[in-house]
């Protein structure tokens, strides 16, 4: 009786230091120690002005942000377009010159003047940025519609959802092309003017149903132009 009690006493002990022993480990374990440098006080310890091969890197200088209360951070392509509203993007990349850099343009619109569209061209382009790379953009293209630019509309039939017969008055325009730096909000260039032409009836349209109205789109072939010649 006695010898069992006692091996069950000591299986407990057993049970309790191998408990206590996986505490003690699993708290040597986190995640990200911290490198602590130990000195000693025996005649083999290394001079106190030695550096300890583990002691830690020296923390990374902060990124310098534009001094600017209005600037974002983007999660996505399309948040890159604040920029056209005075807005800098924090983690766009850095803009170290025109040429070779990546470039996202926007437009907006007379009835929307606020909401920036992406106007995508040059796909094969070194400035071209797929939208999954927003992150690598340092130029922003701003197409901005003239106000009074609008030519005579012209006169385009449909049938609307309900297979009903209308007519859409399209419109030609300009816009004015300004690039800045994504990061900072600040201008760069001046793109020059970009023709929006409504020369034929597009297959598809979206209109005003109020105003029975469509505005045209600025020219691809002019925009790809503006942009070759800023990037080169």
């Amino acid at each position: 009786m006695g010898l069992g009690i006692g091996a069950v006493v000591m299986a407990v002990l057993v049970a309790c230091g191998g408990t206590i022993g996986y505490f003690m480990l699993s708290g040597d374990d986190e995640d990200n120690p911290t490198p602590v440098a130990s000195g000693s006080s025996s005649p083999s310890a290394a001079p106190e002005n030695s550096e300890s091969p583990d002691a830690a890197p020296p923390p990374p200088e902060p990124e310098e942000q534009p001094d600017n209360n209005n600037a974002v951070t983007a999660r996505s392509s399309s948040d890159m377009s604040a920029v056209c509203d005075g807005s800098p993007i924090l983690n766009a990349a850095a803009y170290t010159g025109a040429k070779g850099a990546k470039v996202f343009t926007f437009a907006n619109s007379p009835e929307r003047p606020q909401s920036w569209l992406t106007k995508s061209v040059g796909y094969n382009k070194p400035y071209y940025a797929k939208i999954a790379d927003w992150a690598k953009v340092s130029v922003i293209g701003c197409l901005s519609f003239e106000e009074g630019s609008e030519g005579e509309p012209r006169k385009c039939d449909y049938k609307d959802s309900d297979d009903k017969k209308i007519t859409v008055d399209y419109i030609s325009a300009r816009y004015t092309l300004t690039f800045y730096a994504a990061k900072t909000g600040e201008k760069i260039g001046d793109g020059g003017r970009v023709n929006a032409p409504a020369v034929r009836c597009p297959s598809f349209i979206s209109y005003n149903r109020q105003t029975m109205k469509a505005y045209a789109s600025p020219d691809d072939g002019a925009l790809e132009l503006a942009l070759d010649k800023f990037t080169s």
